[in-house]
């Protein structure tokens, strides 16, 4: 059998009642931008993470770029985040006129290193892009607290990691905002595109608001240059029948993580990703290091594919050497950690609808790699 990343149509048959109904409401009602469905999933997004205000919007890159404008990031500005994130990340600051600062990550976990954070605010500094990398937290008791200092915005990427938990608090509850991709391969995805950000303050909830919907205070009022950018209703109401299921995906993805670290914790040449043991991390991707440079991690892939096994690479150039900051003047080396990273990470199929004989097919595929010896051997 092939074995993808994902299968959302086999998502799509466990649900289809309920999607079903949600899309025949929608139609029925005939309000298909923003409304009462979009109001109604706001509401139990904010519940879901333990927020007072959820704002939905069109995209998760328009989510950070939105959240940023709301605490005023713009041109002059400095803002700390990884480079080993999709570009979304960075170009989202980019594009409010800011300068993306990038800091090394941590070996074990691929998150931000905050040590190198601390090392790089500077008095330019004015937020910092936390990235929850593969669906597992950074640390954010240690990043609210350089931030409470330096009086820093904090904007938490959670596209990646909806669900997942720091010291038993939501991701996206932390810093001023939290913003959320419903990308169809995310945690909670989306049959199109879609994003949140999520915040407990009303100002900047409500400047969200105003910026997704072309600067407008009120209908035909516009104060401030703004952005199309609304989530509409029949992604909402899909969206909110998958986040009921949230809590039990969660659950089965841990569960396949398990076995997958049982089996691979084995074999010489490959690298579990550490898990920190006050983070719950939720696996939108469950990633592995293989030892050596780039090709050896190619061949391995080259066999899963002949295999019938699916992979990927996230991500295979770190940003800080990407043509688009170019202008930063960065060289592969300034950051090592994310550079070998780059040569050495490949994710492997993890979805709450894999069957065991899926997971085994994965394990067996990865086992059988020609060159990998077993520890004891």
């Amino acid at each position: 059998m092939t074995v993808s990343m994902t299968d959302l149509t086999a998502q799509y048959r466990v649900l289809k009642p309920e999607i079903d109904e949600a899309i025949q409401r929608v139609l029925t009602t005939g309000t298909f931008i923003l409304g009462n469905e979009v109001k109604s999933f706001e509401q139990a997004v904010a519940e879901y993470t333990g927020t007072s205000q959820a704002v939905g919007v069109a995209s998760g890159t328009d989510a950070l770029l939105l959240a940023l404008l709301a605490c005023g990031i713009g041109e002059g500005d400095e803002v700390i985040t990884t480079p080993f994130s999709f570009v979304a990340t960075s170009e989202s600051i980019a594009r409010t006129g800011a300068t993306p600062v990038f800091v090394d990550i941590e070996p074990n976990t691929l998150n931000i290193d905050c040590q190198a954070l601390a090392s790089a605010i500077t008095p330019r500094t004015k937020g910092i892009v936390p990235v929850h990398l593969y669906g597992q937290p950074c640390d954010m008791t240690t990043i609210m607290s350089l931030a409470k200092v330096n009086n820093l915005r904090v904007v938490e990427d959670c596209a990646q990691a909806q669900g997942a938990t720091w010291n038993g608090q939501q991701v996206g509850s932390f810093g001023d905002c939290g913003c959320f991709s419903f990308f169809p391969s995310k945690m909670v995805g989306a049959y199109g595109d879609g994003g949140m950000v999520t915040t407990n303050r009303a100002d900047i909830a409500e400047r969200v608001r105003a910026l997704r919907n072309h600067g407008a205070t009120s209908k035909y009022h516009h104060d401030t240059r703004g952005f199309n950018s609304r989530l509409d209703a029949l992604q909402a109401s899909i969206l909110k029948v998958k986040l009921q299921h949230l809590p039990d995906w969660i659950e089965r993805r841990r569960a396949i993580a398990a076995q997958y670290r049982e089996a691979f914790d084995s074999i010489q040449g490959v690298h579990t990703l550490s898990e920190r043991p006050n983070a719950g991390h939720v696996f939108n991707y469950y990633t592995i290091r293989i030892d050596g440079a780039a090709a050896r991690r190619d061949s391995l892939a080259a066999h899963l594919k002949n295999c019938r096994v699916a992979s990927a690479v996230y991500y295979p150039r770190p940003l800080h050497i990407q043509g688009v900051f170019a202008s930063l003047g960065h060289t592969v080396n300034d950051f090592p950690h994310a550079a070998l990273a780059s040569q050495q990470v490949l994710s492997l199929p993890l979805y709450p609808e894999m069957t065991t004989e899926q997971v085994h097919q994965v394990i067996e595929s990865v086992s059988s790699f020609k060159g990998f010896k077993y520890i004891g051997e």
